[in-house]
């Protein structure tokens, strides 16, 4: 990746020209429509705006949208509309007052009722990064650290609203629905008649890239790379076997958690798998999108393997896929070439293969992920009998190699 840019929708962008929401934040920008948020070493990886279109944008800019509501002579850490509370840093920001505002009706989520926040319980803190339609929110709900997404409803663009409830309706249908140790825990949502709101766990341990940056390219220990591997795995056999497509599975939508298990986040860009034809095409991230997604061909659930052999060799060797190249060169040496990152020659025979496996070009000869966790319990056993003293350490001089 260029210095200073991220890839977004395919093209780059400075992030020179992004405003930071809050004191030591980080951000993390590499996907289309999605945006990945960090504050004191927690992690939310959520979707601002992703419709699924290719001219998305998840811009780092002052929010114009709904009208502030005046907070003054009211106490403060509190909301002047008596039902949850919000910081008193908060009393401009119009999202956040226009979810607690009393005077609107808090409407259910459709079809999943029993999901609705009681907004007496939330806590709203700082926003952690703003989108151009969102913004993202540490806080707590009855007690508990979550993650809040604000979406707000546009006034002027009726495609645009009927789009983003389209894509509210879903997530929430796909988070209630997806109950795994290793998918991140849905906690609830609400409508309002200007805003959305989703409610998720908060993991405190960070993302998997930033877990790894944080260790400046060096790899993970083999016995966490591949007990972290297996996690993820494992959530994902799970949402194929419901029928869901992730579409945008990376190291960034991978959270850390207390016990140093994964959980898979951000179903923002997910489908239902159906007829893929009528997908949109190009929704991820370049380092992580198989082939057929980025030449737009029909594509179906395999493009979540291909995603899951690149985060494990991210896990096994510590660096970032394509280091050396642009998101966009990336891409076309992917699909033009066939390039692939280089597995180091000391890597575990059998995660070679899974890799190798994983991101073949043809999506029929990529395991499922059902074969993936075994082939990967398969290599615990082997780490834990024959190799558990050794230590792969991976330096690779070229990290870019021809299939």
């Amino acid at each position: 990746m260029g210095s200073g840019g991220h890839e977004l929708g395919g093209n780059f962008v400075d992030l020179a020209s992004y405003q930071k929401l809050g004191e030591g934040s980080n951000m993390s920008i590499d996907s289309i429509g999605s945006l990945q948020t960090t504050t004191g070493g927690g992690s939310v990886s959520m979707s601002v705006e992703s419709i699924g279109s290719n001219n998305s944008h998840a811009l780092i800019l002052p929010h114009r949208g709904l009208p502030s509501v005046h907070t003054n002579n009211y106490p403060v850490g509190h909301s002047i509309l008596r039902t949850g509370r919000v910081s008193h840093v908060l009393s401009d920001d119009a999202l956040a007052q226009a979810l607690l505002d009393s005077r609107f009706p808090t409407e259910g989520l459709e079809n999943y009722d029993e999901w609705t926040i009681d907004l007496r319980k939330l806590n709203m803190g700082m926003p952690f990064a703003q989108g151009a339609f969102g913004k993202l929110y540490r806080g707590s709900y009855n007690g508990e650290d979550v993650a809040i997404k604000l979406l707000e409803r546009p006034e002027n663009n009726p495609e645009r609203a009927q789009l983003m409830e389209q894509q509210f309706a879903q997530e929430v249908m796909m988070l209630a629905t997806l109950k795994h140790p290793n998918v991140v825990r849905f906690i609830g949502g609400c409508r309002k008649p200007m805003v959305w709101c989703i409610v998720t766990e908060y993991a405190k341990g960070g993302s998997v890239r930033q877990f790894l940056n944080r260790r400046q390219n060096r790899s993970v220990p083999l016995k966490l790379a591949v007990k972290q591997a297996l996690d993820v795995a494992r959530g994902m056999a799970y949402v194929h076997e419901l029928g869901f497509i992730h579409r945008d599975l990376k190291s960034d939508n991978l959270l850390i958690f207390g016990d140093k298990s994964i959980k898979i986040a951000d179903f923002g860009v997910a489908r239902i798998e159906v007829q893929t034809e009528g997908m949109t095409p190009e929704t991820g991230t370049y380092r992580w999108m198989a082939p057929e997604m980025i030449q737009h061909r029909p594509y179906n659930h395999k493009v979540d393997v291909y995603s899951f052999g690149i985060v494990l060799w991210e896990l096994i060797t510590g660096m970032l896929p394509f280091q050396n190249m642009a998101a966009v060169q990336a891409a076309f040496a992917v699909v033009n070439r066939n390039v692939r990152p280089g597995i180091p020659s000391d890597c575990l025979p059998v995660l070679g293969e899974i890799m190798s496996r994983c991101w073949h070009v043809d999506p029929d000869v990529r395991p499922t992920f059902a074969e993936v966790v075994s082939m990967l319990e398969q290599a615990e056993l082997e780490i834990l009998t024959t190799v558990r003293k050794a230590r792969f350490r991976c330096c690779i001089s070229q990290p870019m190699t021809m299939d």
